[in-house]
């Protein structure tokens, strides 16, 4: 299956890094190269471009598509998390933006081969980096009814956790769950009939939950985000791509408290803790994708934009 990335709000995003065509930039999530694509084109030759990304054919995939372009452009398999040590790594000391495209890519849930997906059956598998041992199959069948229902309920904002929680634990205890097809006919069993008849389908939200944790994808958004505005020059941007309320929550957080200054009480006549802003905010609010962007990719539906820049 071809790599194919459409990448969301584009053009809302050059905008918002404010492409320098000399400059230095990241993409965090590059995925199948859509939005990497877009900056490279926009940068001369003396511009780099640092494209990072956890899935080996990934990072194949947009080596693909960018190889015409014929820019000093760089591939590292790494998490995105840990862009401080791949900058030091290929010595660079600052950037002038970097791009994070947070989430699962679009191939990765089209290919039943990777068990992302509950329209697809295939081995419990989610992993985002091949390369790592710990797959869903993992999360399912040795984390207890606890652990189950708490994921569950935190990462996928399920009512019904606890439900689902027990069923897998009962039907796990006749055989191991193998498949992505298995655990979704377990996790709609486990759901009342008025959820079942929901729009979206019952074992979305516990599908992502499972994925959030065997990825540790929120614990490595505040982390990222943070050493990115240190890695960033004064003027440099960074954009944030989130696709539900979980990483857009822990976005939002982190760009508050670093666009924050004084932290001292009210009542002080004068700043004692000499606490000054890291960054303003581009994006006072959230940018979402257009009516038409939507119709042409649905996927964008759910995404939030925020942009702030270095000062």
């Amino acid at each position: 299956m071809e790599f194919f990335h459409a990448p969301v709000m584009p053009e809302e995003c050059m905008e918002g890094l404010a492409i320098k065509p000399d400059g230095i930039y990241v993409d965090g999530t590059t995925g199948g190269g859509g939005h990497s694509e877009r900056i490279a084109r926009l940068l001369s030759e003396k511009g780099r471009l640092v494209c990072i990304d956890r899935d080996r054919e990934a990072l194949e995939a947009a080596g693909k598509r960018l190889s015409p372009l014929g820019k000093n452009i760089v591939f590292v398999k790494n998490n995105f998390n840990m862009i401080k040590e791949v900058l030091k790594d290929l010595g660079i000391e600052k950037i002038d933006g970097a791009l994070f495209d947070l989430g699962v890519s679009s191939y990765q849930l089209d290919n039943g081969d990777r068990g992302f997906s509950y329209m697809h059956d295939a081995p419990l598998d989610m992993r985002m980096d091949r390369d790592q041992p710990f797959t869903a199959y993992d999360v399912v069948n040795s984390y207890d009814r606890d652990r189950l229902r708490d994921i569950i309920s935190r990462f996928g904002e399920e009512r019904y956790s606890s439900h689902i929680a027990s069923a897998i634990c009962r039907a796990r205890e006749q055989a191991p769950v193998k498949t992505t097809g298995e655990l979704a006919e377990i996790i709609k069993r486990a759901m009342p009939g008025a959820a079942r008849r929901e729009k979206q389908h019952p074992a979305k939200r516990t599908f992502q939950a499972i994925r959030i944790e065997v990825n540790g994808e929120l614990a490595a958004v505040e982390t990222a985000v943070r050493d990115t505005v240190d890695c960033l020059s004064v003027g440099g941007r960074i954009a944030v791509i989130s696709f539900h309320s979980l990483e857009d929550r822990i976005v939002k957080r982190a760009f508050a408290d670093m666009a924050r200054g004084c932290i001292c009480p009210k009542e002080f006549p004068v700043c004692v803790c000499g606490r000054k802003p890291e960054i303003r905010l581009v994006s006072k609010g959230i940018i979402t994708a257009s009516k038409e962007e939507i119709e042409e990719n649905p996927r964008s539906r759910s995404a939030k934009l925020r942009v702030a820049e270095k000062i």
